[in-house]
């Protein structure tokens, strides 16, 4: 049995803590000075999972990865980390670096070899596949390319590659905080076994009881933390056994 995990999202973009609005650039909403902070905050709050997005990276731009690199340093709870990493060598370095989970998305997407390759090296459960969807169709290059497959037809694709689990975002909800739309995430939690992690709109607890009551293995939550919308320790109240 495993827990519904509530996971707070650190994305760094200009070595700084921000939230934007469905990832566009200079949408920032919260701009804190110091994500190494930040994530110990998370951390001692009672986070058990951090979920660490490189925005310079995913948009094509210098990295921050020495703040990655300090944060696995510093932190005693695994970190998931995704965001520009665009060739298998990327990937081979964050998981040398002791970073727990590498979240592939246009690599993947571009080469499914890289998934079973990372995935025979180095353990399916450090391997996860990102699903970023927009009017249900999966997008890539930082949400700015369309692809032609749904988010269920790619999820199977990567099952079978050896991906060790799935983040699924819905864009056409992300960053809004206006909620979002259950159906696409239940689409793909049939369409798969291995474990779902969802994100995109999670605005309140209703929102996160909403998704404790199907087989999503974790919930990513940022911008709504951030402002204040949901208190972090009544959202782990909602933590649960899940199959």
């Amino acid at each position: 049995m495993l827990k519904m995990l509530i996971i707070p999202a650190v994305d760094i973009k200009g070595g700084k803590c921000v939230q934007l609005v469905q990832g566009e650039p200079g949408t920032e909403q919260v701009v804190i000075e110091d994500p190494i902070n930040v994530a110990k905050e998370w951390e001692k709050k009672g986070a058990s999972i951090l979920h660490i997005i490189d925005l310079d990276g995913a948009f094509g731009e210098k990295g921050n990865i020495n703040i990655i690199k300090k944060m696995v340093e510093v932190l005693n709870i695994p970190i998931e980390v995704g965001g520009g990493i665009r060739k298998k060598e990327d990937a081979e370095n964050l998981l040398q670096m002791g970073v727990d989970k590498i979240i592939l998305g246009t690599l993947a997407i571009e080469n499914t070899e890289i998934v079973s390759e990372l995935s025979k090296k180095y353990g399916k459960d450090r391997i996860m596949v990102a699903l970023d969807s927009k009017d249900s169709k999966v997008v890539i290059n930082g949400w700015r390319e369309k692809t032609t497959k749904s988010a269920p037809e790619y999820g199977k694709l990567f099952e079978e590659a050896g991906a060790g689990s799935i983040l699924f975002t819905n864009v056409d909800y992300e960053g809004l905080l206006n909620g979002f739309d259950i159906e696409p995430l239940l689409e793909l939690l049939n369409s798969v076994n291995i474990p779902v992690i969802y994100s995109g709109g999670v605005t309140s607890i209703d929102d996160i009881k909403k998704l404790s009551e199907t087989s999503t293995s974790g919930v990513v939550v940022g911008s709504a933390l951030y402002k204040g919308k949901i208190n972090f320790e009544e959202a782990l109240k909602c933590q649960h056994l899940v199959r």
